[in-house]
């Protein structure tokens, strides 16, 4: 009988070579960067950066072993700079004996500025070949100067076929083990219950194995010798976990998905990505914020409605809260999503600030300023200023509002969609008034102005 191995089963199946690593075809297969490296029998420091489950450990581990380097490991959970140091002095020692060192550090996003900069004169010098593990955009939670050490890999979750592989992998392994330590006959699974599996794995092959473990290690010897659908439903009642990380990139993977769904008029997908955002955890009041963040951007004065039920629907949430206030954020969504869309306000407002920016020292228009003193009276203030309600139409047509310097901007450029359709108009009458107002001003003989922003 072979001795019992009391590691948990994703340990166990750690694999050891590249031929035996699942997923990451992008970088692993012939030809690909990492492959094509160990072929070469160079490696070079990285950044892996992907989800929880999908083989930054072991593909770390995969790579020292293939070019023969010792494998060290941190935890930037778990270590400080004095961790560090020891880890540099042992490099030094493995060195000296001929061998390379890899050092692997696990969550490096959560080392500190000083703590990541403690690693660059070792990279520069061949010391050690530097590979960081990360679940977290390494643009922004490593240094800069880490990262221009570093080629950053990113890894995706496996797919149902990497998954598939996987569980094959796992079941034959319980399966000896049941026969070997138990004397039990080998289970099967039911495509139903593999099914299961793999939607509560959500890429993750550590939670797959981890999960077949709970499901296998309470089956005993089920009729048929097939597990089936309910047994794993109820081996994992309470257990399924949600692909969300309210601090994380998932986090904003999933408000972009719903920003863009919104965006694109798809109603059902913005519901969709609604849903799993509460499930999740997120706080409705922040995608009630973004609702109405979303009004303004992508809908504007297309239809001005928007931003009023986007707010009676952020109002709502914080009056009822949940979960009787999420259906009134779920109507602001879909109606968000079958809106007539404009982003020229967002565009305008953009193209604004950038004027401002650049040209933040203008002196308003002597005709525009305010004479509320004698010596503002005396010195001309608004005395050109011609009062619009007294204007035909209600319109002082060719009065300017923009600093001299700038001449005529125009920031704001309705498109042909909702009440912006009508708006476009009405500012294209409004411009042809200016025009005659031009020319009647310099006796027949239309004068070009500058618009600047088109």
């Amino acid at each position: 009988m072979s001795e019992f191995d009391p590691r948990p089963l994703a340990e166990r199946l750690r694999p050891r070579s590249l031929a035996e690593y699942v997923g990451q075809p992008h970088l692993v297969a012939p030809g690909r960067p990492l492959s094509r490296a160990l072929d070469e029998g160079t490696l070079h420091s990285m950044v892996l950066w992907g989800p929880p489950g999908t083989g930054k450990t072991t593909l770390a581990r995969v790579l020292a072993t293939s070019v023969e380097a010792e494998f060290l490991t941190l935890s930037a959970v778990l270590s400080g700079v004095k961790e560090i140091r020891e880890a540099i002095a042992e490099a030094r020692r493995t060195l000296d004996n001929g061998r390379r060192t890899v050092l692997f550090v696990d969550e490096v996003h959560r080392f500190n500025k000083a703590q990541q900069d403690a690693f660059l004169p070792h990279i520069e010098s061949g010391l050690v070949t530097f590979i960081g593990a990360t679940t977290e955009n390494p643009a922004f939670e490593l240094n800069r100067a880490l990262l221009s050490r570093a080629r950053v890999y990113t890894l995706e979750s496996l797919s149902s076929d990497d998954l598939a592989e996987v569980l094959g992998r796992g079941l034959e392994c319980l399966n000896t083990d049941r026969e070997a330590h138990a004397g039990l006959a080998p289970l099967g699974l039911s495509e139903e219950a593999q099914g299961l599996l793999l939607e509560v794995a959500a890429g993750d092959a550590r939670r797959l194995l981890n999960a077949l473990e709970v499901v296998v290690a309470g089956a005993g010897q089920p009729e048929g010798g097939e597990i089936g659908l309910d047994w794993v439903r109820a081996a994992l009642a309470g257990a399924r976990v949600q692909g969300f990380d309210k601090g994380g990139d998932a986090f904003y993977d999933q408000i972009s998905a719903l920003h863009k769904s919104v965006r694109g008029s798809d109603p059902d997908a913005a519901l969709y990505w609604f849903a799993r955002m509460l499930k999740g955890g997120c706080d409705p009041l922040y995608i009630a914020r973004r609702v109405v963040r979303i009004a303004s951007e992508d809908i504007g004065n297309a239809d001005p409605r928007a931003l009023t039920i986007a707010l009676n629907a952020w109002d709502t949430q914080t009056r009822l809260g949940s979960p009787e206030g999420e259906l009134a954020v779920a109507q602001a969504i879909v109606f968000l999503a079958v809106a007539a869309k404009s982003n020229a306000v967002y565009k305008a407002w953009k193209a604004a600030l950038a004027d401002a920016e650049q040209h933040p020292d203008l002196d308003v228009p002597v005709h525009l300023k305010n004479a509320v003193t004698g010596l503002a009276k005396s010195a001309g203030h608004g005395a050109a200023y011609r009062y619009d309600h007294d204007a035909p139409n209600g319109y002082a047509a060719g009065q300017r509002y923009f600093p001299e310097q700038l001449g005529d901007r125009q920031y704001y450029v309705p498109v042909a969609r909702g009440l912006e359709s009508q708006i476009g108009d009405k500012l294209a009458r409004l411009r042809a008034a200016d025009a005659e107002a031009e020319k009647d001003k310099n006796g027949g003989a239309t004068q070009k102005r500058s618009r600047g922003v088109e």
